[in-house]
Formats: structure tokens, C-alpha cells, sequence
């Protein structure tokens, strides 16, 4: 059990006391409090009014009722219910439970410290009153945090949440609904996720929090969003007493805006910090938004504190993020960020043979034949979904018509899928078209120097590598002649911030998109 000093006062002066030290000879710990009377604690010099009680501090406040018991606090408390409401009882005053009457302070034990903190701030001049009214005129309010009574409130919350609509939280639900497609067991691992997976793993099993936060970033398609819920499905199955939310960046916004004009912030706050796990999709869609990136940093910092886990997921690295605060970028750069790679062949056609051995029991008389799959895997190479949809609508088609699923089928089927991947642009590619454009030879273009005319292409080569293909930044810096990720960053934001105020910068590089995409 963590104490939380409280105030107290002997005859000639002020001390702190933390609950359940003895005498005033004792020893004396915690950060100064004000009294109320003289204003200063621990100033020898200046004495308290409150001296004049003859012995401090038990006989002055002992109450006409006696020495407090339990007893009393639960008669205290039934009448809380009728003024403050049975549903703010339930939630707010039901898991305290009484401690003493130290001189002037009640002390009582909460299962948080935010719990204690929140019903001193909305209910303490409410519990000061019944108090009083019951033979026991205290002054201050004080809280220990007991553990023993953790569990209890982590149990009896939902069941609060789930009584009354009117008094529950600012949220209704447990985060966003689990795809039940998307286990460890079901994710095909390959080179380029492989990290990935590793990290996933190691999160799901639980224990000491070693990668916090789990920061997965990557390309549309690539199998972050499967990861993360693969995560939060092993967390609930293995460690059920475990509070796991998951939810995307867009429904985390949209609670913290229903808070604020139902002016139900503490609610919210509430919620999100009393988790074990916090995962939220998509993160990179806080940018931007001020009052939700500030939500957001509290959060963040009040779970990390507590030692509880954080894992997210974006579609670029957090330096790539722009509109995110410097405090926020810093953060969740401070634990692991894994690159979830483009697929490669060879995980793709992992991809189509898991699938089409799901498929094979909803479409048992549909036949596939030999290099179908492989047919696929070379010529769709943008992301996993446009792969699965792909090897979906085949199963259908074939179902229909009763036929089997050859190379033939597959053409026609998937004609239009086949001709837009036909048209793949290559970096190759785009530094060929910007170093003709710009009348410079390709050595120059991916080469060392640094004289301005050679600088702005290579920059314009590079923001449109990070734009027209769906290569991580690595793997760009590595077609510019081994350069470093952090470079080609810098050079895809100073085209970007080029493109505002220079408008020669931007004709340039429509000219080259158009001719680039053909």
C-alpha cells in the first residue's frame, strides 16, 4: 500500500505525517502542504491557531459519535448515494473503503490515484458535509492507494459501465471489434515481416514491458493492422485479467471530442489510463489535430509511467509524420520501430497458398491449377489485400460457372487488376525521367556532389520515389548511391515545403508525374 502524505498540525508549528506513522516524535516525511491557517508548514517560528486544542489531536476531533468505525463510513456513505446519485455512488465512492479519522483529516483508501484525486476534487466538500452531520466535523480528505483493492475496481468497472448508460464512462464498448481472421496462427511470415512478427510475438506473451512503445510502421496492405489484433487476441486468450484496448486513431478522436462536449473529460481520462494495454491503428491521423495530440501525450506518459504497454501502428515512421508534435515524434521514437517491408515473391506466393487452403473447404469442387498461384504472386506485387481480393474473386468466379481455376480464367478474370499492375514504376525509373528533365547525367544525379545543380533534382528525385512507389525510405537511400534514411527525409520535405512557395519547383514536378505515370 503507496500513501499519499497528508497535511496535519501539532502546537507550534505545521508537519506533514504520511497515514500510519505514530507519535508527532516520529519520524516525518513527504512534500510541504499548506495549512489552512497559517499558510506555511514546517515553519517553526509561526504557530497555529489550532495550538489552543489541549490535546492534539485525537481528543479535539474525536466526534460526538465516538470513535469512527466502518460502521459509520458505510452509514456516511448510503446517505452520498441519495445526493450525489446511485450511479456516481457506484462508480466513484464504492470502491473506497475507510481508514481512520486522523485529528481533522479522514482518511480513506482508493484503488488509484486518479480515483482518489477525482472524487476529492467532485465529491469532497459533499463527504466533509455527511461527515460533519454525523458527529464527525473533519476538514480534509486524505487517500492511500491500497493494492488489494485494485482488482476489485477493475472487476466491478465494467459491471458499473454496463448498469446505467447515464452515469457510465465517456466510452461504451471495448475499442474496436476483433477481426477473428487475424491470429499469429493465420499471419505468413516471410523476410520482410519477420522483425515484425518477432516483436509482435514477444509483446503477446506478456511480462516485462521490453519494447514500449511497439511502434510497427509500413506500406497499406502489409499486414500491421493483422499484427496488432493478432497481439490484443493472444493478450485476452492467455491473460484474461488483463485490460487490453484496441482502437484506431480516428475512434480515439472521436471519444475525446464526445468527452469534451459532454463534458465528461475525467471519464475519458479514466478510461484510458486504467488500461494494461493500450494499442491504437493508424496513429499517423492525430496529426494535425492540437487538443487530441495533447490528450494523446498525457496518456501516452501516464501509461509509460505506470509501466503499462503501449503498441502502435502507422503508415510511415514517426519522423516521416508531419503535423506531429516534436514532444509526441520523440516518444514514440523511444522504444522499437519495426519497418514492416513490401511483400517480396516469395511471401506473397506464402500469402496465396494459406489462402487458397482456407478456401479450399467453402469451394470444395473448385480446382486450381499448377502455376496459378505462382502466375499471381509475380504479377501482383502492390500489397496483400489487392493479392487476397484478387485470389477471392477467382474462387467466386469459378464456383459460378464450374469451371477450374487455370491461367486462362485467371486472365480474363482479373484483366483489369493485371493491366494496372502492368504499369509498376520503378525508381530506376524516376531518376532517369527527372535527370533527363533536368539535362544532368544519372551519375551525377545519385552521386556525392553537392553543387546545387545537381542537389534539387536529386531532391525532386527523391520526393518522388517516396511518392509515386511504395519503397521505405531505407531502400530509397540505397538507390541514391547508400544514402541514409534521415536524408532522404530531409530531401522529400524540403520539396514539399519548395513546392509551396516556389512555383517553378512545382510545375517541374507535375510535368515529371505526368510523364512518369504515363
Amino acid at each position: 500500500m503507496s500513501a499519499l502524505p497528508t497535511q496535519s498540525a501539532k502546537p507550534g508549528g505545521c508537519e506533514i505525517r504520511t497515514p500510519g506513522q505514530g507519535s508527532w516524535g516520529s519520524g516525518v516525511s513527504g512534500a510541504p502542504f499548506l495549512c489552512p491557517d497559517v499558510g506555511l508548514v514546517g515553519n517553526p517560528g509561526r504557530e497555529c491557531s489550532l495550538r489552543a486544542a489541549a490535546v492534539w489531536p485525537h481528543q479535539a476531533w474525536s466526534g460526538v459519535g465516538g470513535k469512527m468505525t466502518s460502521e459509520t463510513w458505510g452509514r456516511v456513505c448510503d446517505e452520498l448515494r441519495g445526493a450525489i446519485g446511485t450511479n456516481n455512488w457506484r462508480y466513484w465512492i464504492e470502491p473506497l473503503s475507510f481508514r481512520a479519522v486522523d485529528g481533522p483529516v479522514l482518511m480513506l483508501a482508493a484503488p488509484t490515484h486518479f480515483i482518489g484525486s477525482y472524487v476529492s476534487q467532485n465529491f469532497g466538500d459533499q463527504i466533509l458535509h455527511h461527515m460533519t452531520r454525523a458527529g464527525y466535523p473533519v476538514q480534509r480528505i486524505g487517500f492511500v492507494v491500497d493494492s488489494d483493492t485494485q482488482d476489485d475496481a477493475a472487476v466491478a468497472a465494467p459491471a458499473v459501465a454496463n448498469a446505467d448508460p447515464v452515469a457510465a464512462p465517456a466510452e461504451f464498448d471495448d475499442g474496436a471489434r476483433l477481426d477473428p481472421r487475424f491470429t499469429f496462427e493465420t499471419f505468413v511470415v516471410g523476410k520482410p515481416n519477420e522483425l515484425a512478427h518477432a516483436a509482435a510475438r514477444r509483446v503477446a506473451e506478456g511480462g516485462e514491458t521490453t519494447f514500449n512503445p511497439l511502434f510497427l510502421y509500413g506500406g497499406v496492405g502489409l499486414g500491421k493492422t493483422h499484427l496488432m489484433q493478432a497481439i490484443a487476441h493472444e493478450l485476452r486468450a492467455s491473460r484474461p485479467q488483463l485490460r487490453v484496448r484496441y482502437l484506431s486513431a480516428e475512434q480515439f478522436m472521436y471519444r475525446f471530442v464526445t468527452a469534451i462536449r459532454e463534458r465528461r473529460m475525467m471519464d475519458f481520462k479514466q478510461i484510458f489510463r486504467a488500461v494494461d494495454v493500450l494499442m491504437v491503428d493508424d496513429v499517423q491521423f492525430i496529426a494535425g489535430k492540437d487538443s487530441t495530440q495533447e490528450e494523446f501525450f498525457h496518456t501516452f506518459n501516464a501509461l509509460v509511467d505506470a509501466g503499462r504497454q503501449i503498441i502502435l501502428s502507422a503508415d510511415r515512421a514517426p519522423g516521416e509524420i508531419r503535423a506531429l508534435e516534436e514532444r509526441i515524434r520523440s516518444r514514440l521514437q523511444s522504444g522499437l520501430v519495426v519497418d514492416v517491408h513490401p511483400t517480396d515473391y516469395e511471401l506473397r506466393l506464402g500469402v496465396l497458398q494459406a489462402k487458397a487452403g482456407a478456401y479450399a473447404s467453402h469451394y470444395p469442387d473448385t480446382v486450381i491449377a499448377p502455376g496459378v498461384l505462382e502466375f499471381l504472386a509475380h504479377r501482383i506485387s502492390t500489397n496483400v489485400r489487392v493479392l487476397e481480393g484478387a485470389l477471392t474473386r477467382l474462387f467466386a468466379f469459378a464456383s459460378l460457372v464450374r469451371r477450374e481455376i487455370t491461367l486462362d480464367l485467371t486472365q480474363d478474370c482479373l484483366a483489369d487488376m493485371l493491366r494496372s499492375q502492368d504499369r509498376k514504376i520503378s525508381i530506376e525509373e524516376i531518376q532517369r525521367r527527372v535527370s533527363e528533365h533536368f539535362n544532368i547525367r544519372l551519375s551525377d544525379l545519385i552521386g556525392p556532389k553537392r553543387l546545387r545543380s545537381y542537389a534539387r533534382p536529386r531532391q525532386i528525385a527523391m520526393y518522388l520515389s517516396k511518392t509515386l512507389t511504395n519503397r521505405s525510405l531505407p531502400e530509397i537511400g540505397r538507390r541514391f548511391g547508400g544514402r541514409d534514411h534521415t536524408t532522404i527525409m530531409h530531401g522529400v520535405r524540403r520539396i514539399e515545403e519548395l513546392m509551396v512557395s516556389d512555383g517553378q519547383i512545382a510545375d517541374d514536378i507535375e510535368l515529371l508525374r505526368r510523364a512518369i505515370e504515363g
